[in-house]
């Protein structure tokens, strides 16, 4: 195989964008099944560098928060960004193609509230309103909407599990792995919104303007995937 030459001044390199935090350490192996492993300071906690080379040399990644991933990809920034169900679920950008399921990073997105409090579905077809504290507003208008609930948000970016104890809200939406944060904090899950893995997502714009680099790129992760089957798992 021909090893890919270096981007030029007219034809410069694709932009990757990856979430810092546990979807980065879980996707570092298939980056590398991939032949796209980004600099060792992408993979590390002490640089304040934001973009990074990779083996590939027409291939840059960029490190961004995981929510800001789909509005780098959506709006041109980056070309390709890898990121969670949950966060295309949010934000739903029409500019946004997700062709690719990597199967890492599983979770869910749940609604929890305080375990002393009773739960039924009998109780939430008695409800007009409900306050909930969460990170996804949309996704949790929609879930409450579908059931002729008026969900009245507390727009929370972390921490979301004190506001039932603070008594912000009766009702936290937040993501869950282990459920172990909740149970620690006095609550429980009782109802599941949507399941959440990570996937490959792609602008639309480029994949029409650079359609065969964009396609060897997605091409690579879906052998990695198979070669890395238990890893994209994790």
């Amino acid at each position: 195989m021909t090893a890919p030459q270096p981007a030029t001044k007219d034809h410069q390199p694709l932009i990757l964008a990856l979430p810092k935090g546990r979807i980065l350490k879980a996707v570092t192996p298939l980056l590398e099944q991939a032949g796209l492993t980004p600099s060792d300071d992408c993979l590390g906690d002490s640089s304040r560098k934001l973009r990074f080379p990779t083996s590939n040399p027409n291939i840059d990644v960029v490190r961004v928060r995981s929510f800001d991933v789909a509005t780098f990809v959506a709006t041109g920034g980056a070309h390709i960004g890898i990121c969670g169900a949950d966060v295309l679920m949010e934000f739903d950008y029409p500019a946004i193609y997700a062709p690719l399921d990597l199967g890492i990073g599983k979770c869910r997105i749940s609604v929890a509230q305080p375990e002393n409090l009773p739960h039924s579905a009998d109780e939430w077809s008695q409800w007009s309103e409900v306050r909930a504290a969460t990170k996804y507003p949309a996704i949790t208008r929609r879930y409450f909407a579908a059931r002729g609930i008026n969900a009245n948000i507390v727009h929370l970016h972390g921490a979301m599990e004190l506001a039932p104890m603070l008594g912000l809200s009766r009702l936290i939406v937040d993501l869950v792995d282990t459920g172990s944060t909740l149970r620690a904090n006095g609550l429980r899950e009782v109802e599941t919104i949507a399941s959440v893995t990570s996937r490959v997502i792609v602008n639309r714009t480029a994949l029409k303007t650079r359609p065969e680099e964009i396609t060897a790129i997605l091409d690579t992760f879906r052998a990695a995937c198979k070669t890395s089957l238990p890893l994209a798992t994790v």
